[in-house]
């Protein structure tokens, strides 16, 4: 089969979707991966696999109808050129105009994959609420096309139900998130001093700001502890300002580690993984973490709750809660023991549950590709 792989960053073509595009063109399809952007290193990886790149013009967080327009313009000459006879869509737009191409483009699957729901669900105010209306009516469209549907998480599933976003009929399969390579991602010693790390697009409802305000107290009482953090400002709305970062340095809480290509040495480095998100899709860096042996501290929220087993292999705090996050923390501060058990334990389910080859194993049967 010719099969078109279409997301919204180019890194993750190769970060999140490597393994399930290796393994497609093992078992003897043409791969086109599309992505915005892609830089020379990645094109040359991607072809190592024996996957074609092609371009698309993609404002992930852009706002622009006119830019948008380009996009579904774009796509449906892709399409039209290409012919493929199944797509794999991930990231909001992406799924949205591949749905909407679809729609006219004979002889055609396509896959939508739903691995968060983003700024458009959030409700802080008229304008995201206008976006977030425009998006479900887009969703309701270009869904009606698809083949099937991924979800991360069961609370995104119940979401798109209730918001009458799923066509009747529509298979919808359910993921243990997008998996881990167990291979790349190995245990390894946890460090002797507490050290807790953070990694993700510097997003406010990433939890940062409660990140920051626990760990300035805890710093506070316990000197010799660290808090790092990795990932980029974005484009996004919801993106902490340059300014407020380098006020964070500042004063002496974090270190900031910038944007990372290898986060493998960030782990190594950490004796706790945190993630105070409001709502995840289901966090890709959580997977990491847990397959390097590292307890987790994450939100009970949609696609973070799942990742942990309240003390088991980690603690789950409420949403926007920094007192709690701060507890949380000092308990592996205050019990150090914790972390080896509790690392183990994570590594455990990551290779029961979030293997990436069982998850991609889930994707092919559901796309007829097994």
């Amino acid at each position: 089969m010719r099969i078109i792989v279409l997301g919204g960053l180019a890194h993750s073509l190769l970060n999140f979707r490597g393994p399930l595009l290796k393994t497609l063109v093992e078992r003897g399809h043409e791969v086109i991966a599309c992505a915005p952007d892609a830089p020379p290193k990645l094109r040359a990886a991607l072809a190592d696999f024996g996957v074609r790149y092609r371009h698309i013009t993609l404002a992930r967080a852009g706002r622009n109808p006119w830019a948008d327009l380009r996009t579904y313009l774009a796509l449906r000459c892709l399409f039209r050129e290409v012919r493929p006879d199944l797509v794999l869509a991930y990231t909001v737009k992406p799924v949205i105009y591949s749905g909407l191409v679809g729609r006219s483009v004979p002889d055609v699957r396509i896959f939508a994959m739903i691995e968060g729901l983003g700024y458009a669900f959030g409700a802080l105010g008229w304008r995201q609420w206008t976006i977030g209306y425009m998006v479900r009516r887009l969703y309701r469209i270009a869904l009606k096309s698809s083949s099937g549907v991924f979800f991360l998480n069961p609370d995104d599933r119940e979401l798109f139900l209730n918001l009458g976003m799923l066509p009747n009929g529509v298979e919808t399969t359910l993921l243990n998130g997008i998996g881990v390579d167990l291979d790349w991602y190995q245990p390894c010693d946890l460090p002797n001093e507490p050290v807790f790390l953070l990694i993700a697009r510097l997003l406010a409802d990433k939890g940062l700001r409660e990140f920051h305000r626990a760990a300035r107290r805890l710093k506070g009482r316990y000197p010799r502890a660290r808090f790092l953090l990795a990932g980029d400002l974005d484009p996004n709305p919801m993106s902490i300002s340059a300014a407020e970062l380098a006020s964070w340095q500042a004063d002496g809480t974090l270190e900031y580690l910038g944007q990372l290509d290898d986060v493998r040495p960030a782990f190594a480095a950490a004796r706790v993984y945190v993630l105070p998100s409001y709502r995840e899709g289901t966090p890709r860096t959580v997977l990491e973490a847990m397959a390097m042996g590292r307890p987790i501290v994450t939100t009970d929220a949609p696609g973070c709750r799942e990742t942990v087993v309240d003390g088991v292999n980690g603690f789950l705090v409420p949403v926007r809660d920094d007192m709690a996050l701060e507890r949380a923390m000092e308990r592996f501060i205050l019990e150090p023991e914790l972390a080896g058990r509790m690392g183990a334990e994570s590594l455990q389910l990551a290779r029961e549950k979030y293997d990436v080859h069982k998850v991609n194993e889930v994707i092919l049967s559901a796309m007829g590709l097994d």
